[in-house]
């Protein structure tokens, strides 16, 4: 079994290795064209198209991006798409905004301008992207101004572009395809994880399930996926796909808290770790929401909040990890690449540089490469508590068979005995026979006790001659008293002949003794209907009181009784003692 799961998810995480390669190159003479911003700037609500013509208030510089400031301006300049294209359209990726609104500056001063509301734009699937027409560009037209309210990501005015063919800006089919297919991976997992739950019943397993709903949600709205199925706000999308992550990646540090071995976390540690978690998932998860009333700070604070958790998760797999977790060895390796990029994310969110979109398309693999490993994990673990379980019921079962059994001679003993005694008489067992070797005691101090217990071994092995029968149990009742319990035809028979075996196979296994050990024995005989009147220390101590009058009446014999029962008298008769000799 562990070997398919391994390669059933080896085989996932191969196929999903080609979401990574480039596609082929093949002619197409209707590619669209992209351009990017020439210059941004900056500004409060008061400011207007008309006071940024100037390009003196312009930053013309691939630095000191601002989404802090109640307006955010983008400046793309007409000589960008002189000679390619004529651009028709604006796109970006999605973020909280308040509205946009389009200047198309013509020569002489002109201004043409257009407007839309942030639930106006149309996403697309190109990661989370939307787009807006623009005014009509001519040849006249010397720039476009873009004027953003209230944005709330840097991103937001660093991947804004102008295409001529908004159709060829998205991803196409072979991508899409292969996004489902990275969507379908984390399906595999989660079906996983609730069938490890029904087993197991841990929490850890139930908290990476919701990691795997988590991690499916951030991919599908952050690959803008979802729009191939719905058609959602812009600003539902704008707040799913990082607070899908912030909640992900908070579950993250909960589920390691209570997945790693016991003694892989340090107490202090641990309980770091469930902090963090739960800060990712309610104050990074807070700031994901881009309300506006926080518009100026959210999201420089959105990636804030998330560093003390890569700090205190990198430092808990570190610990575990010298600690010699097995456990914390596949989450360190699952997690390594999406910390990674993670950082990288982060200092492109916070505008540290500029940053193509399809940088992402790394994070959507090591996703999907984080919830294979933790899969992994999980069933390695699985696996573990498995073999566990097994030797725990293999060693109850050793020595539940231990506390059965003689451990000299292997038989039943009498502890075993009590215990099944009205299960056997049920099961038609109604000849007990008591059996004691004849003047034991002088063996062992003639011979010693060595010599002893190789005679009691010969005796056992001698009273299981007929226990190949499922009509007999021979039980060693302590010392060197044994008995058995019989059903069946011709009883009486059959247990002397158990009885005299004794001296020859004690003979022929013990070597050095000067005289036959041989055995007295008291047997009962009674109906089945007895044993619902009679219990076990009645039943003995009849069998002890024949055995007792074997060994006066000169030894190496058997005595036994046949009771009767009579349905209206309860107490048992006797028909008389009889004796057999050898």
């Amino acid at each position: 079994m562990r070997r398919r799961f391994l390669s059933l998810l080896l085989t996932m995480l191969a196929a999903a290795a080609a979401f990574v390669l480039p596609a082929p190159a093949f002619a197409d003479e209707s590619r669209s064209f992209e351009f990017a911003p020439s210059c941004h700037a900056a500004s409060g609500d008061a400011r207007v198209f008309r006071d940024m013509v100037a390009k003196s208030r312009w930053t013309c510089s691939a630095s000191d991006w601002q989404a802090d400031q109640p307006v955010a301006w983008l400046r793309f300049d007409a000589d960008s798409w002189e000679g390619k294209a004529t651009p028709e359209h604006f796109f970006s990726r999605i973020a909280r905004h308040r509205a946009i609104s389009f200047a198309a500056l013509d020569k002489g001063g002109a201004l043409r301008i257009t407007g839309f509301s942030e639930n106006e734009a149309t996403p697309f699937a190109r990661g989370p992207v939307f787009r807006h027409s623009i005014p009509e560009i001519t040849d006249q037209t010397q720039a476009l101004l873009v004027r953003i309210e209230r944005p709330h990501s840097v991103p937001l005015l660093t991947e804004a572009r102008l295409t001529d063919r908004p159709e060829n800006a998205g991803w196409s089919q072979g991508e899409i395809m292969l996004l489902a297919f990275v969507v379908g991976m984390l399906v595999l997992p989660l079906f996983f994880d609730i069938t490890f739950y029904l087993v197991l019943r841990e929490r850890s397993i139930m908290l990476h399930a919701l990691m795997v709903v988590a991690m499916m949600t951030y991919v599908l709205f952050a690959s803008g996926l979802i729009t191939v199925f719905a058609t959602l706000p812009l600003a539902l999308m704008a707040v799913m796909a990082p607070l899908s992550w912030a909640v992900g990646c908070g579950l993250s540090a909960l589920f390691l808290a209570s997945f790693l071995e016991e003694g892989a976390q340090s107490h202090l540690m641990r309980r770091a770790t469930f902090a963090t978690g739960v800060w990712s998932i309610c104050v990074a998860g807070f700031f994901a929401l881009q309300l506006h009333a926080t518009q100026a700070f959210d999201d420089t604070l959105y990636f804030y909040t998330l560093i003390p958790l890569i700090v205190v998760m990198t430092a808990a797999l570190t610990e575990a990890v010298m600690r010699g977790s097995r456990s914390a060895r596949f989450i360190a390796f699952a997690w390594a690449p999406i910390i990674l990029i993670s950082l990288e994310r982060l200092l492109r969110g916070l505008g540290f540089y500029v940053g193509p979109s399809e940088l992402d398309q790394g994070m959507y693999l090591a996703t999907a490469l984080e919830v294979i490993m933790i899969s992994l994990a999980i069933a390695d673990r699985f696996f573990a508590i498995r073999r566990e379980r097994d030797e725990a019921l293999s060693e109850a079962r050793m020595l539940e068979l231990l506390s059965e059994r003689d451990p000299l001679t292997g038989l039943m003993n009498r502890r075993a005995m009590e215990e099944r005694f009205e299960g056997l008489i049920e099961d038609g067992f109604d000849t007990f026979a008591l059996i004691d070797l004849d003047r034991f005691k002088d063996i062992n101090d003639r011979f010693g006790h060595q010599t002893g217990d190789a005679a009691l071994v010969a005796c056992a092995k001698a009273l299981r001659g007929d226990t190949t029968s499922r009509d007999a149990v021979t039980v060693r009742m302590g010392g060197e008293e044994f008995a058995v319990f019989l059903r069946g035809a011709n009883a009486l028979r059959r247990v002397e002949a158990l009885r005299t075996a004794i001296p020859r196979r004690i003979a022929h296994d013990v070597s050095g003794l000067d005289r036959l050990v041989t055995a007295s024995m008291g047997v009962i005989e009674l109906p089945q209907s007895a044993g619902k009147v009679m219990t076990l220390a009645q039943f003995y101590e009849r069998a002890d009181k024949l055995l007792y009058e074997a060994k006066a009446s000169g030894r190496n014999r058997m005595m036994y009784e046949r009771l009767t029962y009579f349905a209206d008298t309860p107490p048992l008769q006797t028909d008389g003692a009889k004796s057999e000799a050898a």
